[in-house]
């Protein structure tokens, strides 16, 4: 029995994320996806950059007298090239798999999800809270496409007080990560509790009261906060009821009191100045860059003074090379996030600034995720006496922020 097990024994409530059961042959499956994607993310893209690096960067050079200057041109050299279409098809075909191999066993299990997620609004054993919204501005970065490829996204409701897509996303990126993640350091990481407790050694006088989440889903990146700030409230908004009803329930058997809301974080019903910490974790660039400035201005608005927004967000694609610029857009183009190369674009201290946060306190920075590195490690890094490794499969986390 694992700590979430044991703590959810101990509650009124079984944890959600326990109800689905996959069969012998689903467990397989979905080791055999997990796997697969490590093949593709790790083995075959190493050979696709050295295919790139030997024969088609030097074949555009001799043509054009120059490397490709930007990911849109190295993207437009490696469309003909046999290896990257396979390899193409292959994750697109994998993204796909990671969702179809937990299907099933939510779909079983669907009315005792929604059973557990309705005790835990009715009975909060833990003190959370759920305010949820039909009427809520539903934005159409959600609204018109599958986001990662996910059936119904995050918003999609299939029968009354669903929750399945919320169960889909909560098994499915086991699935998606279960082979990618490096665990030098057992029981931490993930990007809450890298965040969490580098802020705590970066700044130890630091102590927020409120923390809130911005485009939540189920809670996963919000609810490590408790770790680092025990004292804290935990706030989460989202625009989806499935996914919040999910995050609800698994909190409350956690025993783990969270306020969760569906909202739009463009336009906020909390007063100014609620909030000491006000965080994101791959978020914006799902958004269009016109929107990330909205939220950005409601973000500066709801901090109270001295308090921090950080957000986890992929590397600006002036922080890396042409050739990783072109590995990360692939999103962009096949996998239903359509402003994830035009969000990289941006400067994202100017998009602060922009917000009316002061210049001389806003940043960017490069943090190891605390599993993949020891704790003496992790605290070096935060003294400044090391550095990080660079950004790969959950090896380092891109943050910007500011303070008000």
């Amino acid at each position: 029995m694992n700590k979430e097990e044991r703590l959810a024994s101990e509650s009124t409530l079984p944890l959600i994320d326990a109800i689905p059961k996959a069969t012998h042959d689903e467990i397989a499956r979905q080791k055999y996806v997990a796997f697969l994607r490590k093949y593709v993310m790790v083995d075959l893209q190493t050979g696709m950059r050295n295919i790139y690096e030997a024969l088609v960067e030097p074949a555009y050079k001799k043509k054009n007298g120059q490397a490709p200057k930007d990911a849109q041109a190295v993207r437009k050299a490696m469309q003909p090239v046999t290896y990257y279409r396979a390899w193409s098809s292959l994750r697109y075909n994998a993204q796909e798999m990671t969702w179809h191999s937990v299907e099933n066993a939510v779909e079983r299990a669907v009315p005792d999800l929604i059973n557990v997620a309705s005790k835990a609004a009715s009975k909060i054993p833990a003190g959370g809270t759920l305010r949820l919204d039909s009427g809520v501005d539903m934005p159409k970065a959600v609204t018109a496409l599958d986001i990662h490829l996910m059936p119904g996204c995050f918003h999609t409701e299939f029968t009354d007080d669903d929750v399945s897509v919320g169960a889909i996303y909560a098994h499915g990126t086991k699935v998606f990560s279960g082979a990618l993640r490096k665990s030098d350091n057992p029981g931490k990481g993930g990007v809450a509790d890298s965040i969490g407790h580098y802020l705590k050694l970066k700044y130890p006088d630091f102590r927020p009261m409120r923390i809130l989440d911005l485009g939540c889903t189920i809670g996963s990146n919000l609810l490590p906060y408790r770790s680092a700030f025990p004292y804290a409230e935990l706030y989460g908004v989202d625009v989806g009821a499935p996914v919040l009803r999910y995050g609800h329930a698994r909190a409350e058997a956690l025993d783990i009191p969270v306020h969760y809301s569906q909202q739009n974080a463009e336009d906020m019903d909390f007063e100014d100045g609620y909030f000491d910490l006000i965080v994101s974790s791959f978020f914006f660039h799902e958004i269009a860059v016109s929107s990330t400035q909205k939220i950005l201005r409601e973000v500066r608005r709801l901090l109270a003074p001295g308090g921090v927004t950080i957000h986890m967000e992929l590397p600006p694609s002036e922080e890396v090379d042409t050739y990783y610029n072109f590995f990360l857009d692939w999103d962009a183009y096949h996998n239903h996030e359509p402003h994830y190369a035009a969000f990289r674009q941006q400067d994202p201290k100017a998009l602060l600034m922009r917000a009316g946060f002061d210049e001389e306190k806003c940043g960017l920075v490069r943090i190891p995720d605390r599993g993949g590195v020891s704790d003496d490690e992790f605290s070096a890094f935060a003294q400044g006496k090391a550095d990080a490794p660079q950004h790969n499969n959950f090896s380092s986390y891109y943050l910007f922020g500011a303070s008000k």
